[in-house]
């Protein structure tokens, strides 16, 4: 419905009535907008026009009837962040899956048959958190990973199912979980991470994330504590991390964590932990690291994977983009409805449609 469009933009933009109604230029009261929002008015084309700039959506969108709504939104990290600001990643979180989905749709794909990385969908009660290095294991054998590192989290969790979006969340946010409902159609499972995290933190949330869609909430053991030691066992396999270390150390020294630091592509920090959890290094040992050559490590990233300025450049999510691509390329959207889709310009997206260009035409 409108309304339902209208109070979603307008949570996205981060604006109360009141702000809206400025933004307006008082062409709209408040207490109109709000009637709008709840369906009791419909304005006229004037008014729409002047709330799809305001907004900077397109009118398209706010005529569209809704087709997915969020459920089982679980932030992590949630304290210290605004109801103001949940609101508004759920609204941009809903309005891209929302953009996913659509195209999707045109495409006659299939958005909600995700490869469930388990025989059994039903979630696992974890009693112990020692339970979640099966979970782990088992999780990867029925994706076929074997013990090797995983080059592309995003990209994995893309092709078996799961919608991965990467965005601009508060401070101290690392992402959030949840699950879009579609009228009649099965749930699509959804996860969030902070783009302005380092790819080792994005990683370790993604597989965190995927952990509390496998682990139940009541689980003895701690839903959380169980999903932080399953998404440690999914990246760094016990087998494998043994055969890199050994199965007992005294201390492991920066020069060999550093290159299966970058295989694993997760942190200094976490691999370290590992290491103490497998009981390849003593709790005295990892302490006496975190006290002397790894102080530190815990909040600046060790020779990061992603240099400074490439926040959210590499394993980033790039279905969505390429099916709008493919729906182009098929003549199946136009260019102005592409541009709307993945927010760029036209231009831009002619120029990405005609390929990079020689540096000499005389080539041609």
């Amino acid at each position: 419905m409108f309304g339902e469009r209208l109070k979603l933009a307008r949570k996205r933009a981060g604006l109360s009535l009141r702000d809206l109604e400025e933004r307006l230029n008082r062409q709209v009261s408040a207490q109109a907008i709000g009637k709008y929002e709840r369906g009791d008015m419909m304005p006229g084309s004037p008014v729409l026009i002047a709330l799809a700039r305001a907004l900077e959506v397109s009118i398209g969108y706010l005529v569209s009837p809704m087709q997915a709504r969020l459920d089982g939104v679980e932030f992590r990290k949630k304290a210290g962040t605004t109801a103001k600001d949940r609101a508004r990643v759920e609204t941009e979180v809903l309005e891209q899956v929302e953009r996913y989905l659509m195209i999707e749709a045109i495409l006659e794909l299939d958005s909600a048959c995700w490869n469930h990385p388990l025989p059994d969908p039903q979630r696992r009660v974890m009693s112990d958190l020692t339970e979640c290095e099966a979970l782990a294991e088992q999780a990867r054998a029925q994706w076929n990973l074997g013990l090797d590192p995983i080059p592309n989290l995003t990209q994995l969790l893309e092709q078996h199912g799961i919608k991965v979006l990467l965005l601009p969340l508060p401070a101290g946010v690392y992402g959030l979980t949840c699950l879009v409902q579609r009228p009649e159609r099965e749930v699509v499972p959804c996860i969030v991470v902070n783009r302005a995290t380092t790819l080792e933190r994005r990683r370790l949330t993604l597989a965190h994330e995927l952990g509390h869609r496998l682990i139940d909430d009541t689980s003895p053991a701690g839903a959380e504590a169980a999903a932080k030691h399953f998404a440690s066992a999914f990246l760094m396999p016990a087998t494998s991390v043994r055969q890199d270390f050994g199965t007992h150390r005294h201390a492991i020294s920066p020069p060999e964590l550093m290159p299966v630091k970058r295989g694993y592509r997760v942190s200094a920090a976490a691999l370290l932990v590992r290491c103490e959890r497998l009981g390849i290094l003593s709790h005295s040992a990892l302490a006496y690291a975190f006290q002397t050559f790894a102080r530190g490590w815990r909040t600046a990233e060790p020779e990061p994977l992603e240099l400074p300025g490439q926040a959210g450049t590499l394993e980033a999510p790039e279905r969505f983009e390429q099916l709008c691509y493919r729906a182009l390329a098929e003549g199946l959207i136009g260019l102005p409805k592409a541009a709307e889709l993945l927010r760029q310009p036209v231009n831009v997206i002619a120029a990405a449609i005609e390929g990079p260009r020689t540096a000499n035409a005389d080539h041609h």
